[in-house]
């Protein structure tokens, strides 16, 4: 039985983590490469890391912070933050990572995609889309950590990244993020249905059945959170945790309404 993957989405501000909430109020969780040793332990699928502050400060995520994960992870991770040049992302890859994860300058220079994926291959490049109303109700992609509109549709966007060769697409309500109250399935599923390459859902899970409801109703090929993997229940105490892939309902609660 397919099962999607599931994936930790980790944010770091000054190689701390931190969780936020809409995109604001970021709160310090802990060190993140413990929490890569306890990823570890639980058996996560796959590990992704967003420096929030790469592009405001002109700069990529931290060579020696993705050698440090590299050491410790048992798992595939993909790393995003300030990411720009083709060197960027061999100098990342060779540093550990397997993949890259590219959202600003994705919008900014969209024939960078294709230039990165005719380079590194489709697998290596991940473009998140970042998605919130503007003050009129039209819903749009944004970058510079969702202070920036781009003018783009969800839908319209995910197909451009699509065509200029990025092999998976991050869809992430700015509004559900860190609320633990479910994703936007009209939104995942608007634009699972756009594209044919993986769609991973990011922003609001908060429990299992937010994520069998993406896979379920919004087609999503991947299902990532961060709040849901950090925090225990909506009392927000810190406690790194990942679903039990040993227990027999795990596939069935996933797959069955």
């Amino acid at each position: 039985m397919f099962r999607p993957r599931i994936i930790p989405v980790l944010l770091l501000k000054n190689q701390a983590l931190v969780k936020s909430i809409a995109f604001k109020y970021y709160r310090y969780i802990g060190d993140p490469i413990n929490a890569v040793k306890i990823f570890n332990d639980l058996k996560a699928d796959e590990l992704v890391f967003l420096d929030i502050l790469a592009t405001k400060e002109n700069r990529t995520i931290s060579l020696d912070f993705i050698k440090n994960v590299g050491e410790e992870a048992n798992m595939p991770f993909a790393v995003g933050g300030g990411i720009k040049t083709i060197e960027d992302i061999r100098k990342i890859i060779e540093t550990g990572a397997e993949k890259v994860i590219i959202n600003s300058y994705a919008a900014q220079n969209p024939d960078f995609i294709r230039q990165a994926s005719d380079t590194f291959g489709s697998s290596t490049i991940v473009v998140c889309i970042d998605v919130k109303k503007k003050l009129f109700g039209k819903i749009e992609t944004w970058i510079n950590a969702g202070t920036k509109s781009t003018g783009y549709l969800p839908e319209e966007f995910a197909k451009i990244m699509e065509e200029k060769g990025a092999g998976e697409i991050i869809i992430q309500s700015i509004e559900k993020d860190g609320k633990m109250e479910g994703y936007d399935i009209d939104l995942i599923k608007k634009i699972s249905e756009s594209v044919s390459i993986p769609v991973i859902a990011l922003g609001g899970a908060g429990n299992l059945n937010h994520l069998k409801q993406a896979y379920n109703e919004g087609f999503a090929n991947g299902l990532a959170a961060g709040s849901m993997f950090v925090y225990h229940s909506k009392t927000k105490g810190v406690l790194i945790n990942y679903p039990d892939k040993s227990e027999n309902d795990f596939n069935n609660n996933l797959h069955n309404s």
